[in-house]
């Protein structure tokens, strides 16, 4: 039995210029909508449940999945302000029945390893953070490991291969509660960053397919990249 919220609130404004007419999350890839593609994956995956935090456009959303979908259970929550990742997730985190949820960007796809990263969280019961080589860390700046242990985070901008945060987690059930129910924060910049100073994450390196459509360069490589998974 597994649980997984899917971050899916963002407006997509750098998308614009391409996609004008639905969230972000629903900009088609090869055909279909890409959140489709990344919920055909978690079901592949054996999860039997997912909390859709959403915001723009909302009911395009929720309308085109309604309750169940690929055998899965699907939960909306809906943002009634712009609350950023961390609020979102904050939200959502009031839906979660287990006692630990993976956390899913809506506009990222990653061939995640769910079996290896749960027997991690198994043996461990500690919150992780999912990393990826990636060939230049620039847009996404660079993971800080040591030991198996998150240890910081670097700036944007650094044009250079190395491990990224590939913006998914596995969290407690009470991991965010100290942040108040609709209010506004990142989970990047508010939460991650004195959690991982703080030495309470341990770090998955995943090896699976990764892509972020959220520019338009990249959300033109989706459409090849991601033609198979649909």
């Amino acid at each position: 039995m597994m649980e997984a919220i899917v971050l899916a609130g963002g407006s997509g404004t750098r998308l614009r210029q391409v996609v004008a007419d639905v969230p972000k999350p629903m900009a088609p890839i090869a055909g279909r909508p890409f959140l489709e593609i990344l919920l055909n994956s978690l079901a592949h995956k054996g999860f039997h449940r997912v909390i859709l935090s959403l915001g723009f456009m909302a009911e395009k959303i929720s309308s085109h999945f309604g309750p169940n979908f690929a055998g899965m259970e699907l939960v909306y929550v809906v943002e009634d302000q712009p609350m950023g990742t961390g609020g979102g997730a904050r939200l959502a985190m009031e839906q979660v029945t287990l006692d630990h949820v993976f956390v899913f960007n809506g506009d990222t796809f990653l061939d995640l390893e769910v079996d290896l990263l749960e027997q991690q969280w198994s043996i461990n019961l500690r919150p992780l953070i999912v990393g990826r080589e990636v060939p230049d860390t620039a847009r996404y700046g660079r993971l800080l490991v040591s030991e198996g242990m998150a240890t910081g985070f670097t700036e944007k901008g650094v044009v250079e291969p190395g491990l990224i945060n590939a913006g998914c987690y596995v969290l407690r059930r009470d991991q965010l509660d100290n942040f108040p129910v609709e209010e506004a924060f990142s989970i990047e910049t508010d939460y991650l960053v004195p959690a991982v100073t703080a030495k309470k994450f341990d770090v998955f390196v995943s090896r699976g397919q990764f892509i972020d459509i959220g520019v338009p360069e990249d959300y033109l490589k989706a459409q090849v990249l991601l033609e198979n998974y649909t």
